[in-house]
């Protein structure tokens, strides 16, 4: 199973920026491309008061800081450049995290995604949109969520696909600021598809693909969740994809590049299953020669020698 897409995290909270700028991306995506990857996805243009883009409705109605480079564009521009697809993520406004409530992310992305497709939808590379909305079970508003904001996204788009990314709520998945490391409350097998099964239930056409993260539940655990979820994912129409997680959970320290023995279980696991499509969340830190572990470059040579021996 070949990882073709990754996540570009440049808004995050919760691991370390690299500084990059337009010289160290050019090569980072020269980079994806000798590995096979055709998909980049920008996973949130905003996080809180940090944009990724210059845009007039986010600075005046969220009080976000005008961005010192407009990334989007730059992105876009490389991506041109290399053949490659990319994805928009949209803006996370930080109020679902505190309150629970999806109701800010849906009205400020309606207003989001038609300034976006007006100032870059001319690119050749704007591919498909991602909603990052990130939830685990069944969720107040969330189907609601992805449905009224993947369609929007269709419609301004000419139809271009959309996809979510939501985890699976298994015994890893606990907050990264706390020094835990697994909980006992995980959901069951069962639980996980009843809830997931509602909720893609009312997302026919307005949602295309889905990416659970892989992380969040144990090794062996991946070959009875991943064929679940893809029976749902056929079963209501959507392409399966896998985030193939290139970090790793398992230690005390958040978060380092994974061991290749674990990132080779899943990603076996999902061709097992059958999935469609494998993205990581992701290259730039945790699996480029430049990132700024040095552990991560050991990882792309692991990585290149798989993909020789599967040919």
């Amino acid at each position: 199973m070949q990882i073709t897409g990754t996540f570009i995290d440049e808004i995050s909270h919760d691991i370390p920026h690299q500084n990059w700028g337009r010289e160290e991306w050019d090569r980072d995506f020269a980079y994806m491309k000798a590995v096979g990857i055709d998909t980049v996805i920008m996973i949130r243009s905003g996080y809180r008061r940090f944009i990724t883009y210059p845009s007039q409705y986010l600075q005046q109605n969220y009080g976000c800081y005008a961005p010192p480079v407009d990334l989007v564009g730059m992105f876009l521009e490389l991506a041109d450049k290399h053949g490659l697809k990319f994805y928009f993520g949209l803006y996370d406004s930080g109020h679902y995290w505190d309150t629970g409530n999806l109701q800010d992310e849906m009205d400020a992305n309606r207003f989001v995604i038609d300034e976006v497709w007006k100032q870059y939808g001319h690119y050749q590379s704007f591919g498909g949109w991602y909603l990052s909305m990130e939830i685990s079970r069944k969720t107040k508003g969330a189907t609601e969520a992805f449905r009224t904001l993947g369609q929007q996204c269709k419609d301004v788009s000419g139809g271009l696909p959309t996809f979510i990314s939501p985890w699976i709520d298994g015994k890893k998945a606990v907050m990264a600021a706390t020094a835990q490391l697994s909980k006992e409350d995980a959901v069951s097998l069962r639980q996980h598809e009843e809830e997931w099964s509602e909720i893609f239930s009312g997302l026919h056409g307005s949602v295309d693909a889905v990416a659970f993260q892989d992380g969040h539940i144990d090794y062996h655990e991946l070959e009875d969740f991943f064929a679940v979820n893809k029976k749902m994912a056929d079963q209501f129409g959507l392409q399966c994809w896998t985030n193939a997680e290139s970090f790793d959970r398992d230690m005390p320290i958040k978060f380092l590049p994974i061991k290749f023995e674990k990132l080779r279980l899943k990603l076996e696991a999902a061709r097992k299953a059958g999935y469609d499509k494998a993205i990581t969340f992701e290259f730039s830190h945790f699996m480029s020669p430049q990132s700024a572990y040095l552990q991560a470059g050991h990882l792309y040579n692991r990585y290149k020698e798989y993909l020789q021996s599967l040919r």
